[in-house]
């Protein structure tokens, strides 16, 4: 070993070769997604006039565990994976916990987020199927300056319709996205017919992602040669994620270490899903247990307060529908400024692990958010992004709990990304000018009486 560069020896031992499909080891399947016309399970010639074809049968097989990962795709990857996996001795210290607390970095890489990970696969697969480019939407921007990255990698046209609140507080990251050569709308616009009928329904809207999804998929439908990319939510983009959870279970192995929880912000599910999704597994096959625990805004609790039903993934109601916990497709959640987790329902393989007991979910305040994200710069470093600041605050919750019992459990956290381009969020905090907002029982319901009828 010690002629070989280190680096090297960690690519060839703790990166994966394959990506993991959990679902292959769920005894209950994730209910099938759905043609929005007919309410039928969705085939694969339907789910391909959205989605690249091979994109699209990873998203319908739940019977495959391991595919997998091409060699450009590998080759991409070691550009900056395996990622660190860092155990937090300064944090631990100032704490005073007999915990040892574990983050896995997700934001040593252009894109300055885990995003990557899936956008150079899926732009990997739309270079192979011929395509001239591809549409996709963004909430804080993490997932548009990966995928722009990608595509520029792979000469590909890219058009990002980004949440008007995270286009106006971010606008860095929205230059970084132009810099690689994406073309950047802010969602709603005036550009599609769902973008417009968004707009006359609630003058003044500042976005989600939601809207945004409706507004990129119609615009890939219009153009001759074009596909609709995702960043979270669909199993296929989990699918890609699962190097995380399997790098961090891999290092873990490499020094003896069993987590006793994996903490992850909770948007879509994207991180979230991949960064639990081996250690879940061997809670399926019966050879482990952990605790599991979601952490999503109290500004849009999909989890917490949602209903475990199907609904559409998007705003505009032309995506397929999907079962997963959701607030309603209409539901507009505040304009809070981690903008990644501004999405109105889960993945669906991530509300069947939650609905089975497999995992547990929280909900934190924007301001208990950005305090432990301070906290943590101050003393690991690292300026968090405020997505992944919510595993931040509850992996600290959760020290300060070992504190208390004299319990020194392992705790791990994904640390999705970094917040360099998330000032204005950090200035409205340091400045005393940040809100919490949690939605009440009847604007949540109001949002649920439209979830579509299915049988």
């Amino acid at each position: 070993m010690n002629e070989i560069p280190y680096k090297i020896y960690l690519e060839e031992h703790e990166m994966p070769k394959q990506w993991y499909n959990v679902r292959a080891d769920m005894k209950k399947k994730p209910a099938p997604i759905l043609n929005p016309v007919t309410k039928e399970p969705i085939t694969l010639e339907e789910l391909s006039a959205i989605f690249c074809t091979e994109l699209a049968k990873q998203e319908l097989d739940d019977t495959t565990a391991y595919f997998d990962i091409p060699e450009e795709i590998r080759n991409f990857y070691k550009m900056y994976r395996p990622s660190p996996l860092v155990r937090a001795y300064c944090l631990e210290k100032k704490l005073g916990t007999p915990a040892h607390i574990y983050y896995k970095f997700e934001g040593n890489n252009t894109s300055g987020s885990h995003k990557l990970n899936s956008a150079i696969a899926q732009a990997y697969y739309a270079k192979q199927q011929g395509l001239k480019g591809v549409t996709t939407e963004t909430g804080a921007g993490q997932w548009g300056t990966a995928l722009s990255m990608a595509c520029s990698y792979f000469d590909l046209d890219c058009q990002v319709y980004m949440v008007k609140c995270s286009y106006e507080q971010k606008p860095f990251r929205r230059e970084v996205m132009r810099t690689y050569g994406a073309q950047v709308t802010p969602s709603p616009s005036m550009n599609t017919n769902v973008g417009r009928k968004i707009n006359e329904e609630f003058p003044g809207t500042t976005g989600s992602l939601g809207c945004a999804i409706s507004e990129a998929v119609e615009a890939a439908g219009n153009q001759e040669g074009y596909r609709y990319v995702l960043g979270s939510v669909l199993t296929q983009v989990l699918l890609h994620q699962s190097v995380i959870g399997l790098e961090t279970k891999a290092a873990l192995d490499k020094y003896g270490v069993k987590a006793d929880m994996v903490i992850g912000c909770a948007g879509g599910g994207s991180n979230l899903g991949g960064l639990i999704s081996p250690f879940a597994g061997e809670m399926l096959r019966g050879e482990a247990e952990y605790a599991l625990i979601a952490v999503e805004p109290s500004s849009c609790p999909s989890l917490t307060r949602g209903k475990y039903a199907y609904d559409y993934c998007d705003t505009g109601k032309v995506c397929p529908l999907s079962k997963m916990y959701t607030l309603g497709s209409g539901y507009i959640p505040a304009a809070s400024h981690a903008g990644g987790l501004r999405y109105h329902g889960m993945s669906s393989v991530v509300s069947e692990l939650y609905d089975q007991g497999l995992m547990s979910a929280r909900s934190v305040k924007q301001t208990e958010v950005f305090k432990a994200a301070q906290e943590f710069a101050r003393i690991e470093g690292i300026l968090p992004a405020p997505e992944s600041s919510h595993a931040i605050k509850v992996a600290i919750d959760e020290a300060m709990k070992c504190k208390e019992t004299g319990e020194a459990k392992n705790i791990v956290f994904g640390l999705t990304g970094t917040g360099y381009f998330d000032m204005f969020a950090y200035q409205r905090y340091n400045d005393g000018e940040m809100n919490d907002y949690v939605p009440t029982e009847e604007e949540i319901a109001k949002a649920l009486a439209k979830l579509p009828e299915v049988e």
